[in-house]
């Protein structure tokens, strides 16, 4: 919304700057875009009065003028422009003058003929891009005033930035209210006085469609002389809101818009038949625009027509073939609400917006209606003459005006304000609402003109706008503080997050809003009711709330891979969602927190002092347990849909599954294009968290002894059941039990497999001797004969 701040001014005066007003407005909720002069500084040039015109005797394209600048001795100046003449009053720049660009004008002789200064053209003097002649001033423009005073050109433009829900201030009016309501000073509104009927030509009006079109208000006006001048005011004003002069009859319904938010249409009413009708537009219907553009209309587009065509599409744009014209002696003038919801969208569907269709679907005071067609019947009777007809007004129902409560301790707590009820009613009173006490409560009905108060937060939020949200206090927070006690048992997330980027992971963070498809691929869900989906997406990618976080880590993998990073670690710590009616404190949805991890790449940085290996399912295993130390886990065989069938295990805590570890699927290490497969895991965070306090064990001082101990068992036997059982049966005095060789192969029957294990024995008080030694080795051989039908290899 642009406009002059001139102009502003003719409705209300606050003492505040030009700087001052902006902040102010900008601080109501009313952001100032820009604020800027109309024309760059310059000084020394008047309005002069052209007296005589001769042609340069030695210069085809120069004139030689006399020229009146109002201190009584015409001043003789050479001049170019094509349309200098005998007459005119234009600007004129005297020697001494500075014009825009640096210029100085100073006395000189042009092809030997002095001239005393330069008679500017629009452009020059920075007004405007027309630079094809003298710019032209009134006949009554005052010979020797400033040009500055005379134009205004020391007002301001300003430009403000305007939320959707204030199609109150797309007016000068609207924004006078606010101005008026904010400092207390009074807004002067227009004075509209009803146009009397001297005619008693009118035009009937049909509303076909009243929840689209509630109200219409229509007026014949006749002998209208459509090439009449614009008043240069008008124009001014005009330009400086962004809207370019036409005609006197187009600017007057432009102007009317700017100054009281109603946008108003003019049909050129000999080219109407029979009644104006209000209707939804029908099937195959087409109407050339104003914009010269035919469009085929859709059926749940708003238009106006007559008995036998279409005139315009309703509060958009107006049809080509009923405009007014230079013309036009009769017109039917138009001023009607439409319901926002009938016009939203429907200009942006065609491919073009509009100043109309800016505003009505933004909401348009429907109570200004008629005042606003009396507005422009005002103006076109003063500028451009003719005779009114009587108003025709069609109405249905019109949008309810639904009281809103708002509860006086609820608005001081809001704010953080002792405001009082007696302060809430002045600033409700400076904002024209009309309320009703009920105690310390307020019933406020809303005006016709604002749209946006349907809650009692839109009531609050008025009340800080008005209070200035500069003035509402903004002291620290204060509270009590309090040492938190951490439980030793159980591990800070901090030190999680530590203990993995020691062992290289570097942390990520990703949305939990992810693709449909990670949903499928690396959780299997498949069905439509295991998803959660989002009903108002950030984007068309993340449409459901994931339940793993592996998705995120692959596609970070991928990102990195793409950008030659040959190495990745990385880790996540976020929530998950899961389904769960018995849930909460969100009933119906699970949301555990979940740390997962990736590693790709080598086993370690590329050095001389190491050699090349690939991570595999062992070193993440590793990094696993060292994370878990000193709890023991377990890794038993997983079939999971994001990892390889024979390369994954579920984790295993104290007997509770708490995860799980593998390398990625195949299907998916193709689908995504990887190298190579990622070692990936997932683990409740809240058990990593849970760590298990170490426990004091003495320190020996006496000598380990160490032996070995090869058994041949089943190949399919897994290497965790076998640990398990020599863990329950070992005797006190072994301390370790680590496997160090497997071997199939020559010497080893078939579907058979050798494991050779080194047995670490250890007392506190003594030596052992050779005999315990033996007893314990063959006290372990027999649980493995035993159990597994081990045999000592040869």
């Amino acid at each position: 919304m642009k406009f002059s701040e001139s102009w502003l001014r003719t409705l209300v005066d606050p003492k505040l700057s030009s700087e001052e007003l902006s902040h102010l407005l900008t601080m109501a909720g009313l952001e100032v875009e820009e604020l800027a002069p109309v024309a760059p500084a310059f000084d020394g040039v008047v309005v002069a009065h052209v007296l005589e015109v001769v042609k340069h005797p030695d210069a085809d394209r120069l004139n030689v003028c006399q020229v009146d600048i109002g201190n009584g001795t015409p001043q003789q100046i050479v001049c170019g422009a094509p349309n200098v003449a005998p007459g005119l009053r234009v600007p004129c720049a005297l020697p001494g003058a500075e014009l825009p660009g640096d210029f100085k004008i100073k006395i000189a002789k042009v092809r030997g003929i002095e001239s005393s200064g330069m008679l500017c053209s629009a452009k020059e003097l920075g007004i405007a891009e027309d630079a094809s002649g003298l710019l032209v001033l009134p006949a009554d423009a005052p010979v020797g005033q400033s040009i500055r005073a005379y134009l205004d050109l020391d007002d301001q433009q300003f430009e403000l930035k305007l939320t959707p829900n204030r199609a109150d201030c797309l007016s000068l009016q609207g924004i006078a209210r606010e101005v008026g309501a904010i400092t207390g000073t009074p807004a002067r509104l227009p004075e509209i006085a009803d146009a009397p009927a001297t005619i008693a030509d009118q035009r009937a009006v049909v509303l076909d469609a009243p929840d689209a079109c509630p109200l219409y208000c229509g007026r014949v006006i006749n002998g209208v002389d459509a090439k009449a001048p614009t008043p240069d005011w008008m124009v001014r004003r005009l330009e400086r809101s962004g809207i370019r002069a036409i005609s006197a009859l187009v600017d007057i319904t432009n102007y009317v818009m700017l100054e009281l938010g109603q946008p108003l249409h003019a049909f050129d009413n000999a080219k109407l038949d029979g009644a104006v009708h209000a209707r939804l537009a029908q099937p195959e219907e087409k109407l050339l625009l104003l914009n010269e553009q035919t469009i085929a209309v859709d059926a749940d587009v708003l238009m106006i027509s007559d008995d036998a065509k279409p005139l315009a599409m309703a509060g958009i744009m107006g049809g080509e073939e009923s405009g007014v014209t230079l013309e036009t002696t009769g017109l039917f003038l138009e001023s009607a609400f439409f319901a926002p919801k009938a016009i939203a969208g429907r200009a942006r569907r065609y491919g073009f917006g509009s100043d109309a269709s800016h505003r009505f679907e933004r909401g348009v005071d429907f109570g200004g209606t008629r005042r606003a067609l009396e507005r422009a019947t005002q103006l076109i009777l003063e500028i451009c003459g003719g005779q009114a007809g009587p108003v025709t007004v069609a109405q249905a129902a019109l949008p309810a005006r639904t009281p809103v409560r708002l509860r006086t301790a609820r608005a001081e707590k809001v704010l953080g304000l002792p405001l009082g009820a007696g302060r809430i009613a002045g600033l409700f009173q400076g904002l024209a609402l009309s309320f009703e006490r009920q105690g310390d409560d307020f019933l406020v009905t809303p005006p016709s003109w604002r749209f946006d108060m349907e809650i009692e937060e839109d009531l609050i939020e008025e009340i800080a706008r008005l209070y200035g949200y500069d003035n509402i206090p903004a002291p620290a927070p204060r509270g009590p503080l309090q040492m938190q006690v951490q439980p030793e048992a159980q591990r800070p997330a901090f030190r999680v997050r530590q203990m993995l980027a020691d062992r290289g992971y570097q942390e990520v963070v990703n949305f939990a809003f992810v693709e449909t498809a990670w949903e499928a691929d690396f959780a299997g869900r498949t069905e439509e009711a295991e998803l959660i989906r989002l009903a108002n997406p950030i984007a068309s990618q993340m449409a459901v709330m994931r339940s793993t976080l592996i998705g995120g880590l692959i596609s970070n993998l991928v990102t990195n891979l793409k950008r030659k990073q040959s190495r990745v670690r990385l880790f996540e710590v976020g929530r998950c969602f899961h389904r769960d009616a018995a849930a909460t404190p969100v009933a119906g949805f699970r949301q555990p927190w979940m740390l997962a991890g990736l590693a790709y790449g080598g086993a370690l940085p590329e050095g001389w002092g190491s050699g090349a290996r690939k991570v595999d399912f062992y070193d993440v295993k590793g990094d696993l347990e060292a994370l878990l130390a000193p709890a023991a886990l377990r890794f038993e065989k997983l079939a999971h849909p994001a990892l390889h069938p024979g390369r994954a295990a579920r984790i295993l805590l104290d007997g509770r599954d708490i995860g799980c570890v593998g390398e990625l699927h195949p299907e998916w290490v193709q689908k995504y294009d990887l190298p190579v497969a990622p070692v990936v895991f997932e683990l409740d965070f809240a058990a990593v968290k849970a760590s298990t306090v170490p426990a004091y064990a003495e320190v020996s001082k006496f000598p380990p002894v160490v032996r070995d101990l090869a058994v041949v068992v089943d190949q399919n036997l897994s290497l965790q059941t076998l640990f398990d059982a020599l863990e329950t049966r070992r005797p006190p005095l072994v301390k370790d039990v680590n496997l160090f060789d497997i071997y199939v192969g020559k010497g080893v029957p078939e579907n058979k497999k050798s494991l050779a294990f080194r047995i670490v024995m250890q007392d506190t008080q003594r030596t052992l001797l050779d005999t315990e030694v033996d007893a314990a080795m063959q006290q372990l051989m027999s649980c493995l004969e035993q159990a597994f039908g081990a045999q000592l290899r040869a």
